[in-house]
């Protein structure tokens, strides 16, 4: 039986890596303006531009380090662990403090985060176990792109340029607009997420070849 290979830290200070850390303090960073900027930053309406544009740039970023990490064929172990872990908290941070404002219902953040952690902590066991990897779907790079762009939009205050404010017809159509991204990005993450169960523990179609 061949010896099963130990996780390794070499590597952990190359520029993909860096890029990686750096947006993980983005995300502290986002959400400590987020929380202090207060429910649709009323409280402190620039600390929640900062918070927007904050995310906005940690998300646009997110396959910076992936992409720099093959070009320059600088994959490490500490990578391909961080990578996935600083998206998911820059994603779920969002949603809980939405969600703790009431910005955005409890029911779609929690679906978020089970499918989320569930599948996240399942691909490390099947990588562990030694098992093949199964690439992100199209419904899964749909869920990521309808996921910023609506976590994008909601976390920026556009209400406080708009004619009329929170109350304006404008910001309305702004925000209910941001929601339905949201919960379109909700039924690609359920939909990705059903898929990587079947591609990973479903029956495998028999070939000719097979026996």
């Amino acid at each position: 039986m061949a010896e099963k290979k130990k996780f390794s830290f070499e590597g952990w200070n190359n520029a993909p890596n860096i890029v990686t850390y750096i947006r993980i303090i983005m995300m502290f960073a986002f959400m400590y303006f987020a929380i202090a900027a207060g429910t649709f930053g009323l409280r402190n309406t620039a600390f929640r531009w900062v918070a927007g544009i904050l995310f906005i740039i940690a998300a646009t970023t997110d396959k910076l380090d992936g992409y720099l990490a093959r070009k320059y064929n600088q994959v490490t172990d500490i990578g391909k662990l961080m990578d996935p872990i600083a998206d998911k908290l820059l994603i779920l941070s969002a949603f809980f403090i939405l969600s703790a404002f009431g910005e955005i219902w409890w029911w779609v953040t929690i679906l978020f985060a089970i499918r989320e952690i569930g599948i996240t902590i399942m691909r490390f066991f099947v990588i562990d176990a030694g098992g093949r990897v199964i690439a992100a779907s199209h419904a899964g790079k749909l869920k990521t792109l309808t996921q910023c762009i609506g976590l994008g939009m909601l976390t920026l205050p556009l209400w406080s340029v708009l004619p009329g404010n929170m109350n304006g017809l404008g910001w309305k159509i702004y925000y209910w607009a941001g929601v339905a991204i949201v919960l379109i990005a909700l039924f690609f993450c359920l939909y990705s997420g059903a898929e990587y169960l079947v591609n990973t523990f479903g029956p495998r179609v028999q070939s000719k070849g097979d026996k």
